[in-house]
């Protein structure tokens, strides 16, 4: 089992950029494939970007372009670098862990982007 914790988040002007990072624990981070998704009240929860434990990544069409996923097995922890945040990227990010069918998720952290 792996626990995850988000951070980073925040108030950001369109256009700016944020980096969201997750420190996991609790299990050896360098076999699972890791995740950022997204969430706006009344809508599902969609995907942001993974990585697999290989280091493949796979992004949503929305961010292809803006976001960057990364991770550093050394120090158990994943990024997200947004850049040219848009007004549509506001939501809750949630960072995910996953391995033999298992999910973990972390508890979140907001990214409002308004002027």
């Amino acid at each position: 089992q792996v626990q995850l914790v988000e951070s980073g988040g925040g108030l950001v002007q369109p256009g700016g950029s944020l980096r969201l990072s997750c420190a996991a624990s609790g299990s050896i981070f360098s076999i699972y494939a890791m995740g950022w998704y997204r969430q706006v009240p009344g809508k599902q929860r969609e995907l942001v970007a993974l990585i697999t434990s290989g280091g493949s990544t796979n992004y949503a069409d929305s961010v292809k372009g803006r976001f960057t996923i990364s991770r550093d097995n050394a120090k158990n922890t994943v990024l997200l670098q947004m850049n040219s945040l848009k007004p549509e990227d506001t939501a809750v990010y949630y960072c995910m862990a996953s391995l033999g069918g298992m999910n973990y998720w972390g508890k979140g952290t907001l990214v409002t982007v308004s002027s």
